[in-house]
C-alpha cells in the first residue's frame, strides 16, 4: 500500500488556508471569490449548478482566445468537416467544459460514493486492476478527467496523483484538500518550468519507489510540455512527457488508460477502459516513446468519437502540416 504523500483537511470557505508563501491581495480576492461559489453551489442541486456552468462558459467561451487555437486545431484533426461542423463542436465543448467546471465546486458529490459513474466491464477490471501489482493509469482533458481516478478507488487501491500546481498558492491548496479523497496514495506536484526541474525530480523518484513498492500512480497526460518526446497525435507531432511510460518500462508496471465520458448533459459519466501492452526491448527510451505513442493512439480513437468532450485549446504542434513554414496552433 502506497502510504499517504499529503495530509490536509479540506479549508472552511472564507478562511484561506496556509500557504509556504505571501500571497497577494488579488489572490486573496480570487479564493474568496472561489469560497463563495462554492458555498453557494452546495446549496443548489446539481443540475442548477452545471447549467449555470454551461451557460456561462458556453457563452464566454467562444469569445476567448484560447477558441481559435481550439478551431484550428479542430481543422487539423478534422479537415473534411465544415467550418460550421467545427464550430459547432468548439461551442458544445465549452458548455461541456463549463459543466466540469461547476462541478468541481460540488465535487464531494461525486468523490464520495462514485455512483454516478458507470465502468465498463467493471466485473473484468476489478480482478485485473485490484491485484497489488505496480500500475500507472493515464488520462486526459475529456469528459470529467478528475473522476477517471474512481476505479482505482472501487477497486480496493489506493491511488496517488500527479497534478499541476495552481499559480494561486490559496486556490491551489483548496484543490489539492478536496481532491485528497480521490487519492489516499496523496498528491504530488510535477514541476511546470525551469525553476521546478528539482522539485520536479523529486517528485518522480517518489513516484518510481511508490510504484516500485506495488502502488497505483494517476497521471493526467495531455498537457503540452515543452520539454517532452515529440509523439503522434491527431494528425502532427506534439510535445508530451514520457514519464508513466518511463516510469511503468522502468518499475515493470502494468499501463491502463481509460476516459470518463458524460452522459448527455447529466453529471452521470461512463468510465472506459484499456490496458496498453509496455514494450520491452533493450533500449528503455525507445521503449518509452512507443508506450507513449501507444498511450496517445487511444486517446485520439476516443477524441474522434467525442470530439465534444475534449480541451481542444489545450495542444500545440511541433511538426507543421504539408507546405507550412511553421507549426500551427502554437
Amino acid at each position: 500500500m502506497v502510504e499517504p504523500a499529503v495530509v490536509m483537511t479540506t479549508p472552511e470557505p472564507g478562511q484561506p488556508p496556509e500557504t509556504g508563501r505571501r500571497v497577494t491581495l488579488a489572490e486573496k480576492a480570487a479564493y474568496l471569490a472561489l469560497a463563495g461559489a462554492v458555498r453557494l453551489a452546495n446549496v443548489l442541486p446539481t443540475a442548477w449548478v452545471t447549467g449555470a456552468g454551461a451557460t456561462c462558459i458556453g457563452l464566454i467561451g467562444p469569445w476567448l482566445r484560447q477558441n481559435r487555437r481550439a478551431l484550428a486545431n479542430l481543422e487539423i484533426a478534422f479537415p473534411d468537416k465544415s467550418p460550421a461542423e467545427r464550430a459547432a463542436i468548439a461551442r458544445t465543448m465549452w458548455a461541456n467544459m463549463g459543466r466540469t467546471y461547476a462541478e468541481s465546486l460540488i465535487f464531494s458529490r461525486f468523490s464520495d460514493t462514485g455512483e454516478t459513474i458507470e465502468i465498463v466491464d467493471e466485473d473484468l477490471w476489478r480482478a485485473r486492476m485490484s491485484e497489488p501489482v505496480p500500475q500507472i493509469c493515464c488520462t486526459l482533458h475529456m469528459g470529467s478527467w478528475e473522476l477517471a481516478i474512481e476505479p482505482l478507488r472501487r477497486f480496493g487501491r489506493h491511488p496517488a496523483g500527479v497534478y499541476r500546481p495552481l499559480g494561486n498558492p490559496l486556490i491551489d491548496r483548496w484543490l489539492v484538500a478536496t481532491r485528497a479523497p480521490m487519492f489516499p496514495g496523496g498528491l504530488l506536484a510535477k514541476g511546470d518550468n525551469d525553476e521546478d526541474v528539482r522539485a520536479g525530480q523529486r517528485t518522480a523518484r517518489r513516484l518510481i519507489d511508490m510504484a516500485r513498492k506495488g502502488g497505483a500512480i494517476g497521471f493526467v497526460s495531455d498537457h503540452f510540455d515543452r520539454r517532452g518526446e515529440p509523439i503522434a497525435f491527431l494528425g502532427r507531432q506534439s510535445r508530451f512527457t514520457t514519464a508513466p511510460a518511463m516510469i511503468a518500462r522502468h518499475v515493470g508496471a502494468r499501463v491502463y488508460v481509460g476516459v470518463c465520458l458524460r452522459q448527455g448533459t447529466s453529471s452521470r459519466f461512463r468510465m472506459v477502459i484499456e490496458e496498453i501492452e509496455v514494450p520491452r526491448t533493450g533500449d528503455k527510451g525507445a521503449d518509452a516513446i512507443a508506450l507513449t505513442t501507444a498511450i496517445f493512439a487511444a486517446f485520439e480513437r476516443w477524441i474522434r468519437a467525442h470530439p465534444e468532450q475534449w480541451m481542444w485549446w489545450n495542444t500545440r504542434w511541433v511538426t507543421p502540416k504539408a507546405g507550412d513554414d511553421a507549426p500551427a496552433a502554437d
